[in-house]
């Protein structure tokens, strides 16, 4: 056993059924729980970043838990290349602990502080906690990664036991938690944050509880619900997944107890989850590349009037304003609106991909780069997987099957209230005239034609020929 050490809370707030937790309080004496506002991040980001003020409020609860065991939360704000070492130092610890991080400058970070602890004589211990199957866990026959998603399906499927699933008890060891009281969190502003308001959220591990607590009363309904914005249909936990307020584990485990269509649709989504990490894992290349290389060779227009307009939700087409005004208001965006508004980026206004890959990283509460890349190069046609390019989402249609009644379209678009259920998903095909849609603006491009362009301009650029369908 050491003496003391270090456990490193990143993506992974909480107190519960925590691996590198766990791994600490069995092998050490005496553990001390550290936090680290991370500079090089956090100076990017606006003073508004409703993510900061998630992980502070999240933090908070986790303090607040520690303190009742006696123990603390040591929390600094600055480089974690700086920032652990010296702690450690100061600590006299004997290791640091802490769970893999998976994306490429995290795995730069963490290789730095491993040279400059192994300089001081203390160790870095990582274990997986944030997905269920990680790396080179899953592979093919020929021992490569899976660039399908079924096929790895079915092979995550058939390798998971109770073993993958169970819990990291944690709690019979919090005898080993260090005894001290630190001084209070930093404030949000001293940090360079507005507190923004994310009580919708229910940050924290007290949150995710509560989330998740609620979805099981309607899990069974989850296949069906899950791809329509206006109804509560989905688990709204992709935050607290994000940042480790749940457990992934339990998530699955009690998804495969209750089984069921429902459950086990559920159960797919955690699963792409899975699948998108090992992709960043094994291809890093994949953060500004296309996943197929020949797809870099793309020379998209890159109208910057038409950008600014998708970003502002004023594009004319009613489904994708009422989802980007969503974003912009709210940091959450449902997933059938995140493929409609990225095909539509893509594919009717010639966007690069990228750039609309870089606007959700700004404003998605739930911002994860595996599954953000992941989700744009689908439904670019770029990506492992992806969407055929021939097949481009009609706006009109999704938003005629996805919000017939138009109840979303009526949240963020209130100007279009007045319109019947048909007229709302087409204003501009409106027979009352204009003054029934006030300032709503007209279509910025004709969906028809934008799609024959979008075709084209795939064929000619990487040279597919005719489509195969």
């Amino acid at each position: 056993m050491y003496s003391t050490v270090l456990i490193w809370f990143r993506r992974d707030l909480r107190l519960f059924d925590h691996a590198a937790l766990y791994h600490a309080l069995k092998n050490s004496q005496r553990v001390i729980a550290v936090f680290i506002f991370d500079s090089t991040i956090l100076d990017g980001l606006p003073r508004q970043d409703r993510r900061v003020a998630f992980i502070w409020h999240s933090l908070q609860q986790l303090k607040t838990s520690l303190r009742e065991q006696g123990s603390d939360l040591i929390v600094r704000h600055g480089d974690p290349c700086n920032e652990i070492p010296l702690l450690a130092q100061r600590y006299k610890a004997n290791a640091v602990y802490t769970n893999h991080d998976y994306e490429p400058s995290a795995i730069l970070r963490d290789a730095s502080v491993c040279r400059q602890l192994a300089a001081q004589g203390v160790g870095f211990h990582t274990y997986k906690d944030q997905v269920i199957f990680e790396k080179d866990e899953i592979q093919t026959q020929a021992q490569q990664m899976y660039s399908v998603f079924t096929p790895y399906k079915r092979a995550w499927l058939a390798r998971l036991d109770d073993f993958y699933l169970r819990s990291y008890p944690v709690q019979p060891y919090f005898d080993h938690l260090e005894k001290f009281i630190d001084g209070a969190l930093p404030n949000l502003s001293e940090l360079g944050f507005d507190d923004v308001n994310v009580d919708t959220y229910k940050p924290g591990m007290q949150g995710g509880e509560l989330l998740f607590e609620e979805f099981c009363q309607r899990i069974t309904q989850y296949r069906e619900a899950r791809d329509f914005p206006a109804i509560k249909g989905v688990s709204y936990l992709s935050a607290h997944l994000r940042f480790g307020t749940v457990s992934i584990r339990e998530l699955a485990r009690i998804a495969k107890q209750i089984g069921g269509a429902g459950a086990e649709t559920w159960l797919s989504e955690l699963i792409w989850r899975d699948f998108y990490h090992q992709i960043l894992w094994h291809r890093p290349d994949v953060v500004g590349h296309a996943f197929k290389p020949a797809y870099d060779s793309i020379v998209f227009p890159n109208n910057c009037e038409y950008f600014a307009a998708w970003c502002e939700g004023r594009t004319g087409f009613p489904i994708v304003d009422a989802a980007m005004r969503q974003l912009n208001q709210t940091g959450f965006m449902h997933n059938r609106l995140r493929m409609i508004v990225a095909s539509f980026l893509v594919k009717d206004l010639l966007v690069d991909w990228r750039w609309g890959e870089q606007y959700f990283a700004q404003k998605l509460m739930d911002y994860d780069l595996a599954a953000n890349n992941g989700g744009w190069q689908w439904a670019a046609s770029t990506g492992c997987d992806a969407q055929p390019y021939f097949r481009i989402f009609n706006p009109i249609t999704q938003s005629e099957r996805f919000d017939a009644q138009g109840k979303f379209i009526r949240r963020y678009c209130p100007e279009l209230a007045l319109l019947n259920d048909k007229a709302i998903h087409a204003p501009w095909l409106n027979e009352a005239g204009s003054s029934a849609i006030g300032d709503y603006p007209m279509p910025i491009v004709n969906h028809a034609s934008q799609r024959l362009l979008a075709m084209a301009l795939f064929k000619k650029s990487i040279n597919l020929g005719s489509p195969v369908a």
